[in-house]
């Protein structure tokens, strides 16, 4: 007898270490340990490969003022935004919010954190219906003295060794229901006369389901709530899915504004290179202004008096130190940060698009601004806006959690009621199984003669539902509040549309207008250099109408690139950046606009009535001669710029003087020049010759207010060209 209850705890043991249910088997082997020890390093190689990968490599020092001549490359828009996408796998910013707020920051692991939470992800929703496997065993040793010896069945001095065994595995159902089979084992020797047997085994097989016909009954419930759900704790699939889909949106939404971030650094750093030519050129003519009056001084001729000679050297130097900053950038203020220059522009650019801040070559933008006037649809504009906007689609995947939470809620309002059902299959024997004189407890089990059921409910209910109410009522609040913030929501997007629309038109105006005073500051230090050279003006106005000139240089060098960002503000503005610039997120396809289940009231018609079955690119904006419905894509809206003709450019004082500056492979400029630089000759925009724009695409022309017709287009930079 002993030696069969020593045989049947080896067998149970080895079923306690048998898989439940479970697709893949691990069984340890002393001898071979490599396995374990691979899994216990997977996850330290993996950070180790990351650390690896974000090393920072040693880079060279800084561009500066007075360092070694950079190297310019040359880099297109399409070029940098592509460059920052396949460097980034944090959305950067200019702030430095990583810095200061790394909590906060966005980046490529954001989708897959929320989706893989093992709190209330969507495995973590999807686990609730796994099959669980529980196994107990426990063995007792009983030896005491009874004061009655029918309780010990006919002795007073009780012996007992006692073994229970249970293994089981249940599975939760979509509908709510709870299925469970059991396998119980126990093993009884003690030293009772009153026994049949000297020790003997009881085991039964057991059935049993528990379902719901009330509260906790149904699929819809158990995919919101989960079927382990309470009252404002919510875990269900369908919101672990819809947690997924709006982090996806989140940074669908960083995305857009990161890519903008690149084109705004491209375009600052393009502004900077412009604005350094129109400082260099002011500063070529102020040195020629002050050799010629040098050149009296020296010869002690009228024109030549000390105060001219000084105040015309203090104006070249000024303007000395505007080509220096233009070129370098400098700090406005303490602590603040550094504005303007190329140098700090380009390692801006840098940046963003995850290159090395520091490598020894200089970034040159290639592509020029667009110079065609776009005119969007309004009504095509808002439709898209309400129906592409990032923060709105969130917003309707809030407004559908928080539906699916409300159903969830007037769940709890029905009373508890579970039937339950139950069926037993029982043996006995002297031995657990094998060949026995009498009998064993699984051939007593076999011929099934021992059954046993038990049906049932179980019903409860708190009075008055007080706890159910108030949820529901919470429910109804926030399904409330979210829909008034889409209402709301919709108006901003509107109301920045509305803006970015507007500076569309501004922007191009101010161009035109910048455009126009250029060329009159242009002719106007001209002619007042004509009448200084024969005595009718004073020095003064010649070195005023220099830095008038160099004033309306820069100034319309910032309304052209202010034209092209506003161009694409629009687009950020209107959900269609990425498209714009023919990006497309891997592994989340474009949103079906025609599903019109997440509609609001509000936004109905105009989702009616609006086509989405277009290809990358812009369906909203038109040209001025309707010659198209839609404005192409970046690619191909930077092949369709205006193409100039640049004999038919007319050309400003400034445009001539700036003719040495640097050109392409060729030194940085020289912001520290001395005075004995080159002669500089000056060209007159009355010389240049005039011409109408040409362009591959129906466009008009920028009207002008000058007497000569004008071109919108910047001086032909020698650091561009």
């Amino acid at each position: 007898m002993k030696a069969a209850f020593g045989i049947t705890t080896i067998a149970l043991l080895t079923a306690l270490a048998m898989p439940g249910c479970r697709s893949k088997s691990v069984f340890f082997d002393e001898g071979n340990e490599s396995h374990y020890r691979a899994l216990l390093t997977r996850d330290t190689a993996i950070d180790k490969n990351e650390s690896d990968v974000d090393q920072l490599a040693p880079e060279v020092a800084p561009l500066t003022l007075s360092g070694a001549t950079p190297q310019y490359r040359d880099i297109t828009l399409q070029e940098a935004v592509e460059i920052g996408l396949s460097n980034s796998r944090v959305m950067r910013d200019l702030g430095g919010t990583v810095l200061r707020s790394p909590s906060t920051t966005r980046s490529i692991h954001t989708p897959g954190l929320v989706e893989t939470d093992p709190r209330f992800g969507v495995d973590a929703a999807l686990s609730a219906f796994d099959a669980n496997v529980s196994t107990t065993a426990f063995w007792e040793g009983n030896h005491r003295l009874l004061n009655n010896s029918f309780f010990g069945g006919g002795t007073r001095d009780f012996v007992q060794h006692l073994m229970v065994f249970q293994k089981q595995i249940s599975k939760q159902s979509i509908t709510g229901a709870t299925f469970t089979f059991r396998h119980n084992t126990d093993f009884d020797d003690n030293n009772a006369p009153a026994n049949q047997f000297p020790s003997a085994w009881n085991t039964n097989f057991e059935a049993e389901v528990r379902q719901p016909i009330l509260q906790g009954a149904g699929a819809r419930f158990n995919r919101i709530a989960g079927p382990n759900g309470t009252l404002g704790i919510f875990n269900g699939v369908v919101l672990a899915k819809l947690n997924t889909e709006i982090s996806m949106v989140d940074f669908e939404q960083a995305l857009p504004a990161f890519v903008s971030d690149i084109e705004n650094a491209y375009w600052d750093l393009q502004f900077a290179y412009r604005d350094l030519n129109a400082k260099i050129a002011a500063r070529d003519v102020a040195l020629e202004t002050w050799r010629r009056i040098h050149a009296l001084y020296v010869a002690g001729r009228a024109g030549g008096e000390a105060e001219k000679e000084s105040q015309a050297r203090e104006q070249y130097f000024g303007f000395q130190e505007d080509v220096q900053n233009a070129l370098s950038g400098f700090r406005a203020a303490s602590g603040a940060a550094r504005s303007g220059g190329v140098y700090t522009a380009e390692r801006r650019l840098r940046l963003m698009i995850g290159l090395p801040i520091n490598d020894g070559d200089l970034l040159r933008p290639v592509n020029e601004p667009a110079l065609s006037k776009v005119i969007f649809d309004w009504d095509q504009v808002q439709r898209e806006a309400l129906a592409r906007r990032a923060e709105l689609r969130k917003q309707r995947l809030l407004i559908k959690r928080r539906e699916m939470e409300l159903i969830a809620s007037r769940n709890f309002l029905l009373p508890r009621l579970d039937t339950i059902a139950r069926y037993r299959l029982r043996g006995f024997g002297n031995d657990l199984m094998g060949d026995s004189l009498t009998q064993t407890a699984y051939s007593n089990l076999a011929t099934t003669e021992y059954q046993e059921w038990h049906i049932g409910f179980e019903f409860s209910a708190p009075l008055g539902f007080r706890r159910g109410n108030a949820a529901v009522r919470n429910s109804q609040l926030q399904l409330a509040r979210e829909r008034a913030i889409l209402y709301e929501q919709e108006r901003e997007v509107l109301h920045e549309i509305s803006d970015a629309l507007g500076e569309v038109d501004r922007s191009y105006a101010a161009a035109q207008t910048n455009m126009n005073r250029r060329l009159a500051a242009g002719q106007h230090l001209t002619a007042t250099q004509a009448a200084f050279d024969s005595g009718k003006v004073p020095v003064d106005a010649v070195l005023y109408a220099q830095v008038r000139l160099a004033d309306a240089e820069s100034r319309y060098a910032r309304a052209v690139i202010d034209y092209a960002v506003a161009v694409k503000n629009v687009h950020l503005e209107k959900g269609s950046l990425l498209d714009y610039n023919d990006i497309v997120v891997a592994g989340n396809p474009k949103i079906n606009l025609d599903d019109k289940r997440s509609r609001t009231a509000g936004a109905r018609e105009l989702w009616d009535r609006i086509n989405y079955a277009f290809s990358p690119g812009d369906k909203s904006s038109r040209t001025l001669a309707g010659g198209s419905d839609a404005t192409p894509s970046r690619a191909a809206a930077n092949q369709a710029t205006l193409k100039l003709d640049p004999a038919a450019l007319p050309q400003s004082p400034a445009a001539g003087a700036a003719s040495g500056s640097t050109s392409p492979g060729s030194s940085a400029p020289d912001s520290t020049a001395p005075v004995e630089t080159p002669q500089q000759e000056v060209q007159s925009g009355q010389d240049a010759a005039s011409g109408t724009l040409t362009s591959n695409t129906d466009s008009e022309p920028l009207p002008t207010l000058a007497p000569t017709q004008a071109s919108m287009t910047a001086t032909t930079s020698p650091l561009l060209h």
